[in-house]
């Protein structure tokens, strides 16, 4: 199989509401647990239905806040998508993923009128290069799941708590349809808890994030998503991981997702 998913049905109803029956494959597997997706190539096929949907030339995804319900559970599946805020300018989208009967995944996207801001453009984040030259990074493949070792990464600069890791994959989003970049690279996104853990395996805390907050300032482009992560831990039991979202021509957006810090107990 060389897709994370495959599409079984599609349908519209007469409310505008898109509701998309999935298969996963063991690409999608999460490391967590086996038996259920990782969040990531989740995020991908939930883009997937989003760009999809209601397609508009003057207007493009500029947030996507995806919260975590529970268990993403492996197997069938389905993401029902619905406008829950029209507008000429401004549109929220609602996409919710239901496995096993319950509802895994909740995202709310904003998509936003685009126009052109040439004039008054600027950013702050940095370049940070590109990957091609860069050694693999084979050391990923501590974490399980078919997911992880679907995609290649490659680093340089790395450390327990921050770095720069640079991912890409040769999987479809979805068997038997074209993957664009914004699918493939959103779809990498949620990555970035695991490559700057501030433990080494075997972990005596664990980390699962429970949302992920992605703003893109520009669409990105290519093949390879560029990482530049800094995990932190409170005190009380929470955690935060924040990236700097690159592709081969630069800084795109930003991600967030804020963790749950649990002790490990041996079995």
């Amino acid at each position: 199989m060389s897709a994370y998913y495959q599409l079984i049905q599609r349908h519209t109803d007469k409310q505008g509401v898109v509701t998309a029956h999935y298969q996963s494959t063991h690409h999608a597997q999460g490391a967590w647990n086996a038996h259920e997706q990782h969040m990531a190539p989740a995020t991908g096929v939930i883009c997937a239905e989003l760009e999809q949907f209601s397609p508009r030339n003057d207007v493009r995804i500029g947030r996507i806040s995806l919260d975590i319900l529970g268990l993403i559970a492996g197997g069938e599946f389905y993401i029902r998508t619905k406008v829950i805020r029209a507008g000429k300018t401004i549109e929220l989208i609602e996409s919710e993923m239901v496995t096993q009967g319950k509802i895994s995944i909740v995202a709310r996207t904003w998509r936003m009128m685009t126009s052109n801001s040439q004039s008054v453009a600027g950013l702050e984040d940095q370049s940070i290069g590109t990957p091609e030259q860069l050694p693999i990074w084979h050391e990923i493949r501590q974490w399980p799941g078919g997911y992880i070792h679907s995609i290649e990464a490659r680093t340089e600069q790395r450390r327990q708590g921050a770095g720069i890791v640079w991912l890409s994959n040769t999987l479809d989003m979805v068997e038997g349809r074209p993957t664009s970049a914004f699918v493939k690279l959103m779809g990498m996104v949620d990555t970035a808890n695991g490559v700057v853990a501030r433990q080494t395996p075997p972990f005596n805390w664990g980390f699962p994030n429970l949302d992920l907050q992605i703003h893109l300032y520009r669409l990105p482009q290519g093949q390879w998503l560029g990482l530049e992560t800094v995990q932190q831990y409170g005190e009380d039991g929470i955690g935060l991981t924040s990236s700097v979202l690159h592709d081969i021509y630069g800084p795109f957006g930003r991600s967030e997702q804020i963790l749950t810090l649990r002790p490990v107990h041996a079995e």
